[in-house]
């Protein structure tokens, strides 16, 4: 019977590692199609705003939020599970916030998705990899509702010791923590190629 529960398990498990690698690809694409874009005429680097770094950090504490609440799961500390999963649900939205924030900076600055194609990528990069956050949102909304249903701690200990929602809560943080290095990079790479505008953010 667990050989049968463990198999109809996997295809999810697949399915995760699916898309990171789909994910990999997608932003080996683009990089490529970057760098061989940035030799060709027309291109001038435009300097990323400074609120691209502030959120680089914030969805940096929200991996360590979401491993705490992974900590707290297996625990049995469902309190503090509830509340580092809240948060890391705020620390998500923060970030998108500031993202946005950043996009308003880069058009303030006469920095459109048209015309300089260096900023045009910095949109493109930067808007596919808040897609993936979304996705992580979206998936991170779904544990804490579940959890926030199951405040008892009886009801808690029966959902936390069933084995899909044990992967399910593996699989979130998985996937969160590769939007999380991903990005990394992603700023890494561009903060390279652009440096970073230190004016204040306002």
């Amino acid at each position: 019977m667990s050989n049968f529960i463990t198999k109809r398990r996997e295809p999810f498990r697949f399915m995760v590692w699916l898309g990171i690698a789909s994910s990999v690809m997608l932003f080996t694409i683009l990089l490529a199609a970057y760098v061989i874009r940035r030799t060709g005429p027309g291109w001038t680097s435009v300097k990323l705003p400074n609120v691209f770094l502030i959120s680089t950090v914030v969805i940096v504490l929200s991996s360590l939020t979401l491993n705490n609440a992974n900590q707290a799961f297996r625990h049995e500390r469902f309190g503090s599970y509830r509340s580092n999963m809240a948060t890391t649900l705020v620390l998500g939205t923060l970030f998108i916030l500031l993202q946005g924030w950043g996009w308003r900076q880069m058009i303030q600055a006469g920095i459109k998705l048209e015309g300089n194609p260096a900023g045009g990528f910095v949109y493109i990069i930067s808007g596919v990899h808040l897609l993936h956050i979304l996705i992580g949102l979206i998936f991170i909304i779904i544990a804490l509702v579940e959890a926030l249903r199951r405040r008892p701690y009886v009801d808690s200990f029966v959902y936390s010791v069933n084995p899909p929602n044990q992967l399910k809560i593996r699989l979130i943080t998985l996937y969160w923590h590769f939007v999380d290095v991903l990005w990394i990079a992603l700023f890494i790479f561009l903060l390279v190629h652009h440096g970073l505008d230190l004016r204040l953010p306002f």
